[in-house]
């Protein structure tokens, strides 16, 4: 049945799993694959070209295994890449920037809206663009946090050091902001900290966007019918262990069925 075709996601890496989480906790029927392109990690100082691109490689081997919704999980390929992904390919293609520009905008009271991200996320100025395509009163500020990162893939969650630096990057924020959006797939993962240091309101992308995978499945009546042992499988182009190493942090579970592939650039 095309209903119990699995629901395929990529990103640059481990971020987007943030996202598979989500969706696993909103749709636990649904089969998933995860392409996580390790080997060309990270796309943020790639041209718009080159991510598109990349993308298109994703999506195609994806779309080769059988899926019926793509889930672009990476905020620059988001940003980027969703109209020809959507010309090129015939399934749905869901990203992580509009779902979590449509919650802030729904969120906001005062209309000022802080988004924290990449320096490549926040000088695209993807998130400013979808919140303002809805609603062009909303001011919108971006904070760039680089060093969230590499700190949540090293396992620094917790403590003092991730502290100190989420409350230097939220310093930077316009203290008249009534709405923040985490603009990152790895920002989930130290939510909790930020949530005590802001103490507003947060929009988290990751669970916005399993929303849009449940809707987009409910009215296209796709559907996992829930029968049979559900299949969770991860497809990397480089450093297996390393992505099953840190991916078992993002997901909370051991990751087991992982493929190593190539993709040509």
């Amino acid at each position: 049945m095309f209903s119990d075709m699995p629901v395929g996601i990529f990103d640059s890496g481990v971020g987007g799993l943030t996202v598979m989480k989500e969706i696993i906790k909103a749709l636990p029927e649904e089969h998933i694959i995860y392409l996580g392109d390790t080997a060309r990690v990270p796309y943020g100082g790639r041209s718009s070209e080159t991510v598109r691109r990349y993308s298109v490689e994703n999506a195609a081997v994806l779309v080769s295994r059988g899926i019926k919704l793509l889930v672009v999980a990476c905020n620059t390929s988001s940003a980027v890449s969703l109209e020809v992904l959507r010309k090129q390919f015939s399934v749905p293609v869901i990203g992580v920037v509009e779902p979590g520009a449509r919650a802030a905008v729904e969120m906001t009271r005062r209309k000022k809206v802080a988004v924290i991200g990449t320096e490549t996320t926040i000088n695209s100025g993807s998130y400013e663009t979808a919140i303002k395509a809805i609603d062009e009163s909303i001011e919108v500020f971006g904070v760039a946090c680089p060093l969230f990162v590499p700190l949540i893939e090293e396992g620094w969650t917790e403590g003092e050091i991730v502290d100190l630096t989420a409350r230097k990057y939220i310093s930077l924020m316009n203290n008249s902001v009534d709405t923040v959006v985490l603009g990152c797939t790895h920002y989930p993962m130290i939510k909790h900290v930020i949530s005590r240091i802001v103490n507003i309101p947060l929009i988290d992308s990751a669970i916005e966007t399993a929303k849009e995978v449940r809707t987009v499945l409910e009215e296209k009546n796709m559907r996992c019918s829930g029968a049979g042992e559900k299949m969770r499988k991860f497809l990397v182009t480089d450093s297996a262990d390393k992505f099953a190493r840190v991916g078992e942090r993002f997901l909370e579970y051991k990751i087991s069925d992982i493929e190593k592939i190539d993709l040509v650039g």
